[in-house]
């Protein structure tokens, strides 16, 4: 288990949900890891379950700086800087995302600094620490299927899914200029995965039975974390050294299924 040995990896948003679970499998094949957190009480019990091969920062993915300090501390705690994985992002519902009729400012604001801005941020310094290591590396961006395949009826978020697909826009024109230094920048888009962010989903029984045809693959169930986990090994590792702009949808099915109402 030592495809990623050697590399030293951050996770912006490792200490909950996807990004833990890849933390966890990143250090399984090998990896030493950053991984950041806003809370760091979960960032303290995310170590502590990581071990040795880990370490962590608490801090805003919104913020600025935030990247550039869990960079700065990967390179000075384990000697390199290969790869980044940015997970952190998450739901505008509650602060006035929706339909576009009723999306509020402040619900578009929040969303977009949420998903969007923070992701320009950690994948900007990341870019310049790969050039000024003359290295190359890898960046992997989390996107939805939302930001290609609609699902009108029970995840109409517009803000949500605007940024998600920005995410796109953004990998693909990146992973174009900054192909002939070698670093490689992918998307990897899950369809419904049991986390935090999809509590509202998971307890309505509606929707687990629209996702049990939408989502048709392995009896119709929601996504779980680690789904994403062997996507993630694979962009991180060099086995991903000729796979730049790609958009992977790990869905169980979704872009390619009507789902039943």
């Amino acid at each position: 288990m030592d495809r990623l040995k050697n590399k030293v990896l951050v996770v912006i948003g490792g200490t909950t949900g996807l990004g833990l679970c890849a933390a966890r499998a990143f250090v399984r094949e090998g990896a030493k890891v950053m991984v950041v957190g806003r809370d760091h009480l979960k960032v303290e019990a995310a170590l502590e379950e990581l071990g040795g091969s880990a370490s962590g920062l608490a801090a805003d993915a919104s913020r600025s700086n935030t990247a550039t300090k869990a960079i700065r501390k990967a390179l000075k705690e384990f000697g390199g800087f290969h790869g980044l994985y940015h997970v952190a992002g998450g739901s505008g519902r509650r602060r006035g995302d929706g339909p576009l009729h009723e999306i509020t400012d402040e619900g578009w604001e929040y969303t977009l600094n949420l998903n969007l801005t923070s992701l320009f941020h950690s994948n900007r310094e990341a870019v310049r620490q790969f050039l000024k290591q003359n290295t190359g590396g890898s960046i992997l961006n989390m996107s939805s299927v939302l930001a290609f395949s609609p699902s009108p009826r029970y995840f109409a978020t517009h803000a949500y899914a605007a940024t998600k697909a920005a995410v796109v826009g953004l990998t693909k024109a990146c992973a174009a200029y900054y192909a002939k230094k070698d670093i490689r920048i992918n998307v990897v888009a899950p369809a419904l995965v049991a986390t935090p962010m999809s509590e509202r989903a998971q307890a309505n029984p509606e929707i687990l039975e629209f996702i049990r045809t939408k989502q048709p693959l392995d009896g119709g169930r929601i996504g779980r974390p680690e789904d994403l986990d062997s996507a993630a090994v694979y962009f991180m590792s060099d086995e991903s050294k000729f796979v730049t702009g790609q958009v992977l949808a790990v869905d169980g099915g979704w872009c390619v299924s009507e789902g039943q109402h």
